[in-house]
């Protein structure tokens, strides 16, 4: 993934609506692809600092 990629992604996240999977498919990589370039949702999404 690109730094825009991962930044998009980072965005897309702090807004509830949005599912890892859709974001995945939005972006045109896997669920695992996510996870591995967004360590912080390895604890699960509820974990994500409220800043994000």
């Amino acid at each position: 993934m690109s730094e825009e990629q991962v930044r998009h992604a980072r965005d897309l996240l702090t807004r509830p609506e949005n599912s890892v999977t859709s974001i995945a498919r939005l972006l045109g990589v896997s669920r695992s692809t996510l996870y591995k370039y967004l360590p912080e949702l390895s604890g699960g999404r509820a974990t994500l600092p409220q800043d994000y």
